[in-house]
C-alpha cells in the first residue's frame, strides 16, 4: 500500500509540475503575441496620423487650390502649373513610400531585396552608426505572410537596440541559407559593458524572439559576447 501510495504521489508531482510548466509557456507565449499585436497596431496608428496629417492636408490643398481658380481662366500661368506639378509629384512619392512601408516592395519576388529596401533609411538616420551588410543576390521562395514577419521582427530590432544617441556602435546583418534553413544574423557591437548589459536584458527582446518562434515555427536566440548582442532567426 505504502509503494502504491508513493508511486500516486510521484504521478502527482509530476503532473502538477508539468501543468506549472505549461500554464508558464503559455503565458510566455500570449505576453509575447500581446506584445507584437501592439507594436504592430502602434505602426498602423502612426501610419495612418501620418495620412491624416500629410496625405489627407496635401490633397485638400490641391483640391482648394484647384477650386479656387477664375472660372473664365482657361490656361494656368507657368508658374502656377509647375507649383501643382510639384505638389502633385510629392503627393504621389508620399502614396509611394506609404505604399512600401504597408507591404514592402519586394517582397514577394526577393527577401534579399526587401530587407535592402528596409534598411535604407536607417543608413541615412542612423549615419553615425556603421552598418555592415551581407545579404545574397538570389534566394528561395518565401511566403509572403512569412517574409512580412522576417522583416518586421528585423525592424523591430533594430528599434529596441539602436537609438539616435548611440555612438562607437556597429551593427552586422547577414541573411544566409543553411541546408533547407533560412538564417538571419544581427550582431550589434556596443561601445562598452553598460550599454550592451542594458540592451541584452530587455524584456522586449524575449517577447521578439518568442513572437517570431510562434508566428514562423522558427527559431529566435539572443545572447552577448565580449561586447556584442547577437540575434540569429532561422526558420
Amino acid at each position: 500500500m505504502n509503494y502504491q501510495l508513493a508511486i500516486q504521489i510521484i504521478i502527482l508531482i509530476v503532473y502538477i509540475v508539468t501543468l506549472i510548466l505549461f500554464v508558464k509557456s503559455y503565458y510566455k507565449v500570449q505576453q509575447a503575441l500581446q506584445w507584437w499585436s501592439c507594436r504592430q497596431s502602434l505602426k498602423l496608428f502612426l501610419e495612418a496620423e501620418k495620412i491624416r496629417d500629410d496625405l489627407l492636408q496635401e490633397s485638400f490643398t490641391i483640391r482648394r487650390n484647384l477650386e479656387l481658380l477664375p472660372v473664365e481662366s482657361r490656361e494656368l500661368s507657368t508658374n502656377k502649373t509647375q507649383e501643382f506639378l510639384k505638389k502633385i509629384d510629392n503627393f504621389h512619392q508620399s502614396l509611394a513610400q506609404l505604399s512600401d512601408r504597408l507591404f514592402p516592395v519586394y517582397l514577394q519576388d526577393s527577401l534579399p531585396f526587401a530587407i535592402q529596401s528596409l534598411l535604407e533609411p536607417w543608413l541615412v538616420s542612423h549615419s553615425h552608426i556603421y552598418f555592415q551588410i551581407e545579404l545574397p543576390s538570389a534566394w528561395r521562395h518565401e511566403p509572403a505572410e512569412r517574409s512580412l514577419v522576417i522583416l518586421r521582427a528585423l525592424e523591430e530590432l533594430l528599434k529596441i537596440t539602436l537609438s539616435e544617441a548611440l555612438t562607437q556602435t556597429s551593427i552586422y546583418i547577414r541573411l544566409e541559407q543553411k541546408a533547407n534553413l533560412g538564417n538571419l544574423l544581427v550582431k550589434i557591437t556596443y561601445p562598452d559593458l553598460a550599454t550592451l548589459a542594458f540592451y541584452t536584458h530587455l524584456p522586449e527582446l524575449d517577447y521578439l524572439c518568442e513572437s517570431f518562434k510562434f508566428l514562423t515555427s522558427g527559431k529566435c536566440v539572443c545572447h552577448s559576447k565580449n561586447l556584442s548582442l547577437n540575434c540569429n532567426f532561422s526558420w
